[in-house]
């Protein structure tokens, strides 16, 4: 199976997005597809054996769109001169006409040629020509609609295209009469209707598509964040290039000021790097040869040389910003409840419109007024507002995310966070830095101390468990040099084995004495150092214990402040370790955390995570992502801590790439206010269409109350207006940091 991301190109509302969505779900060799009305794309995955991007392209364009091939970069629907030339013309051109059709009515001065009274023949073709040059520039939308109910997957632009081409033909039939010389036929002229619709379902559109690309600033931030330009060296000559041209194996410059073009490794040179839209550590980072670097990192006062590593959609950030889009795709539960009523919308609009038409006739009502009445129920009710309400949303808290160092990697974790009562913590990594130093050596061997830490840190130096790093430091920071080490192992859980100057080692905790069958004579001496909150490693060799070593680490400097929010949430925490219950516990009182599960392995942490979901807990796993894979994947809400280099192999639902702990707290709220402005907007959808359908059938005629066609379209376009407006409310700043 293959997933691809493809651009679409004419969706207007939800009904679009809904029927595609089903098109593409019904052909053989799709596995899933799930279409993004807001990001204008469709995520799918198929058999790349029965299918290819050209024949998924074909499937687009039978169901009435147009596919722009595969998903390169987000771009803004933002207006071209041309557009907005076009948009301010047909501004003015409405508002002369209003001028023209209504201005009698407030005895405003009009030519003699045009005026209605004086000269109905002039004024009924100068309306038409105002109503054909309006059905030119909303042309795209009778046609879509058009399109569309031949593909049975009628949608907005069906509705209106529908009622502006009723009201057209009949008004061109009353214009015949007029011009033979009926002038009672003046009465039903629509022009004015027909033009006006089309202007208000345009403006919607242009306002409806500048508060889109609102939604998506902040992963368009991410996008600039990389520069267009990149300077490699060729033959020890300096080259300026654009990013695409930067090549695998290419060694790029970076000079002082300057951001890394793309993501590499330092071969000559040093220099402070800012990494903090990765990283969220605001302090420059020393870096030097060897050492790797990220595209969109600035360069703060050295020259360096790196060779480009990953480039284009390698990248770390073309990663970031795949993982977001990805997520706004997927559909969370509350979703599916507004797809579900927008696929039946439309078609029972059409049969409550032609009811209604009937009614009025069999009443005695006029063919025009019938034909009103129609037209009106037809634009009042198309599904703009129900096709925003969740879409628009979402996209706009994965942005809010991704801008907090969220990432998310499917929409329905916006919906299940706010439901979290169980937080798991592991402690090494997580609550802690994972920055481990050696704290207390218990030597029983005869070997001298700086020898004895060689033989472990050689053998440490093949792991890559944060333990291993605080022996490989000391020999990096007492100039030690590694030995080779033959017939290296690890044993999950417990530890590590080796072979090093002829002597097989064993290296871990008390688990892995247990499993080699070794007596342990110092458990007194491992409660002392566990006491004093350190890991306790043990050193075996010819199975006899030659050393015990406690290896201290640090608590994250806002853990116990985000355990504390926690716990004021009625959030229960738990902190679920393989280390010794005597550290585990001395670290858990700090935090203020009640509950701890100790020496446990990475299987037995996915079995109780299985344990809290049996009882009915709404579980978030939090680990480093190193040996926590099983639990991460096993738990409702599945979160890594850890730097954003490796996002695309991570297994967790959320990925913290400025490694804080804060950031729980944010998604937890990014999650209730989403949740919160979705039903929000789903209730204005509905209340809208409630309200506003049944007046316009008429049912308030009998107390004054009516609408026409230009007052229907008006009203549509401020309920969508009212559920954008809304959902922008995501975007202030209270929300992820109350």
């Amino acid at each position: 199976m293959k997933n691809i991301i493809l651009s679409i190109e004419g969706m207007t509302c939800s009904a679009c997005s809904n029927g595609l969505e089903k098109y593409l779900n019904k052909q053989d060799g799709i596995k899933q597809a799930s279409v993004n009305l807001v990001m204008a794309n469709a995520s799918i995955e198929y058999d790349e054996k029965k299918l290819d991007i050209d024949k998924l392209n074909e499937f687009v364009k039978k169901a009435g769109f147009k596919s722009l091939g595969e998903f390169k970069e987000i771009k803004t629907e933002s207006k071209s001169k041309k557009e907005k030339v076009k948009f301010i013309i047909f501004t003015i051109l409405a508002i002369i006409f209003m001028y023209i059709s209504m201005g009698h009515m407030i005895n405003l001065p009009t030519l003699k040629i045009i005026d209605v009274n004086q000269n109905p023949i002039g004024y009924t073709i100068c309306s038409f020509i105002f109503a054909i040059l309006f059905i030119i520039y909303g042309f795209d939308i009778i046609k879509n609609g058009y399109k569309n109910l031949i593909h049975k997957t009628p949608n907005m632009d069906t509705l209106v295209g529908i009622g502006v081409l009723s009201s057209l033909l009949y008004s061109i039939y009353n214009m015949v009469l007029i011009i033979r010389g009926n002038n009672s036929a003046i009465h039903h002229l629509y022009f004015e209707s027909v033009a006006m619709v089309i202007y208000f379902v345009k403006l919607g559109r242009y306002l409806d598509g500048i508060s889109k690309d609102k939604t998506k600033e902040a992963i368009q931030k991410l996008v600039k964040i990389t520069p267009e330009q990149a300077t490699i060296k060729l033959e020890g000559k300096e080259k300026t290039v654009t990013i695409d041209e930067v090549h695998k194996g290419d060694i790029v410059v970076s000079k002082p000021g300057e951001r890394i073009s793309v993501d590499g490794e330092i071969v000559e040179g040093k220099a402070h790097l800012d990494e903090s839209f990765i990283t969220g550590e605001s302090k420059p980072i020393a870096k030097g040869i060897g050492e790797k670097v990220v595209a969109g990192s600035i360069n703060y006062d050295g020259y360096i040389e790196y060779k480009a590593e990953k480039i284009g959609k390698e990248s770390t950030i073309s990663e970031i910003v795949k993982l977001v889009v990805e997520a706004s795709n997927t559909k969370a539960p509350i979703a599916k409840v507004a797809d579900k009523v927008s696929s039946y919308f439309v078609p029972i609009v059409i049969i409550i419109a032609i009811l209604t038409f009937m009614a009025y006739l069999i009443l005695g009502y006029s063919f025009a007024d019938s034909l009103i009445v129609f037209v009106t129920i037809l634009v009042v009710a198309c599904p703009c507002s129900l096709g925003l309400a969740t879409p628009l949303a979402i996209v706009v808290a994965e942005g809010l995310c991704a801008n907090n160092g969220i990432l998310v990697k499917k929409s329905e974790i916006l919906e299940n966070a706010q439901k979290v009562d169980t937080i798991v913590f592991d402690k090494t990594g997580t609550l802690t830095y994972g920055i481990l130093k050696i704290s207390e050596i218990k030597n029983y061997s005869d070997l001298e101390t700086n020898k004895l830490l060689q033989l472990i840190g050689s053998i440490e130096s093949k792991s890559t468990h944060p333990i291993a790093k605080a022996f490989t430091k000391y020999l990096e920071e007492n100039k030690i040099q590694k030995l080779e080490v033959k017939e290296f192992g690890n044993v999950s859980g417990y530890g590590i084995i080796g072979k090093v100057d002829n002597q097989k080692m064993i290296i871990g905790n008390a688990k892995i004495l247990e499993s080699y069958n070794i007596e342990n004579k110092y458990e007194k001496d491992e409660q002392e150092i566990a006491k004093k909150g350190s890991s306790i490693v043990y050193v075996v060799q010819n199975n006899n214990i030659i050393a015990l070593i406690g290896v201290n680490d640090i608590v994250r400097k806002n853990a116990k402040s985000v355990i504390e929010k926690l716990n004021q949430n009625k959030i229960n925490t738990i902190m679920l370790t393989g280390d010794n219950k005597e550290t585990a516990e001395k670290i858990a009182e700090d935090l203020k955390i009640t509950e701890v599960i100790s020496n446990v392995l990475p299987s037995e942490k996915t079995e109780m995570i299985k344990k809290l979901k049996q009882e009915n807990k709404n579980v978030m796993m939090c680990g480093d992502g190193i040996n926590d894979s099983p639990a991460l994947a096993t738990a409702d809400i599945g979160v890594s801590i850890k730097s954003g280099t490796d996002i695309a192999m991570d297994s967790a639902d959320v990925i913290l790439t400025k490694n804080d702990l804060e950031s729980i707290i944010k998604l937890i709220n990014i999650s209730k206010n989403t949740i919160k402005i979705i039903k929000e907007n789903l209730f204005w959808a509905f209340f809208y269409n409630t309200l506003m359908i049944p007046i316009a059938m008429g049912i308030l005629k009998p107390i004054g109350i009516s609408i026409n066609p230009m007052i229907a379209s008006l009203a549509m376009v401020l309920s969508s207006l009212t559920v954008i407006a809304n959902t922008l409310r995501l975007n202030n700043k209270k929300i992820v940091e109350k």
